[in-house]
């Protein structure tokens, strides 16, 4: 296997993109980025040395312009919503199952030998006693974890029939700074904190999910690329740790300084995944990944970024 030295990060002017290609140029590595922006930010990237192309995942010609010259691809470019996949299942399938499957077999024409993507835990398998791994039964919930489901079967059909070295990276729930355009439970979260309206929970407070931080998937990322596994490997990287939606609350109306805030209770919606948390066992054991950044240090952090980058008014 050559040395890796030029990367191509579809999606990495979004949230976990800016991280993940911050740490990567700090390790040495040249770095172009694929994004068609419609969710990330070029100014995620600003400062960074770092090739930024606008250009979308399902246009074969500007994925084959990217991957020129390139010794392997991180692919995080994706619909990234549940809510948003029962509500167009059409646009999260053209995005996250045809855009993948276009990935990797531009990766293919273009030789490039090391693939590593971005898939799910907890919508991917829904509902399972957890900690979840990879040898629970997929029964993904909702369009969005059935199209990662799809991209991971591509993963280790081209792993197998064209040699290609795949790694899919399933994330638990993922939060951290550059995170201002995701819809996810703490932006919302901390948006209603800072415009005093109650926060909603939705069932019963017990749902639950694995919050990791964007520097801890990156550093699995980055691992994923380097090791030396078998094409086809699919990992968890996760905190370990389950956390029921009404102690998330809770921990955002503390880093918040309001921990009397009002909570609004709602039905439960469909097509999300109950309780979940994730073991990351096998990732330690192929990569050498573990976690490093607590939620009670991580949340505070992220509402400090909230107040310095989004609340500036």
């Amino acid at each position: 296997m050559s040395r890796i030295e030029t990367i191509l990060v579809t999606g990495g002017a979004g949230f976990v993109g800016a991280t993940l290609v911050r740490r990567l140029v700090t390790s040495g590595y040249r770095v172009r980025v694929l994004d068609n922006l419609s969710t990330g930010d070029e100014a995620h990237l600003a400062g960074v040395d770092a090739e930024l192309v606008k250009g979308d995942i399902r246009d074969v010609d500007a994925l084959d312009d990217a991957l020129a010259d390139m010794d392997a691809v991180v692919h995080l470019a994706a619909a990234g919503s549940v809510i948003g996949s029962i509500a167009d299942p059409v646009g999260n399938f053209e995005t996250n199952v045809l855009g993948t499957f276009r990935v990797l077999d531009a990766a293919r024409r273009a030789g490039v030998e090391r693939t590593v993507q971005a898939s799910t835990g907890g919508a991917l398998i829904g509902d399972a006693t957890p900690p979840v791994n990879e040898q629970s039964l997929p029964k993904p919930l909702s369009p969005y974890g059935a199209s990662k489901l799809a991209g991971e079967g591509y993963a280790h059909a081209f792993a197998k029939t064209y040699g290609l070295r795949t790694v899919a990276v399933r994330f638990g729930n993922v939060y951290g700074p550059w995170c201002a355009r995701k819809r996810g439970v703490l932006n919302v979260y901390f948006e209603s904190l800072h415009d005093g309206v109650p926060l909603i929970i939705y069932g019963d407070g017990t749902a639950s999910r694995d919050y990791v931080h964007a520097s801890d998937i990156s550093q699995a990322l980055q691992l994923a690329l380097e090791k030396d596994v078998p094409g086809g490997t699919v990992v968890h990287a996760a905190s370990g740790v389950e956390t029921p939606v009404a102690l998330l609350a809770d921990l955002c109306r503390q880093a918040a300084g309001l921990p009397d805030h009002p909570i609004e209770y709602r039905p439960a919606r469909p097509g999300e995944v109950g309780r979940n948390f994730a073991s990351y066992d096998l990732a330690h054991e192929l990569l050498g990944f573990s976690p490093t950044v607590r939620r009670e240090d991580g949340i505070p952090e992220l509402w400090q970024w909230f107040k310095d980058q989004v609340f500036r008014d």
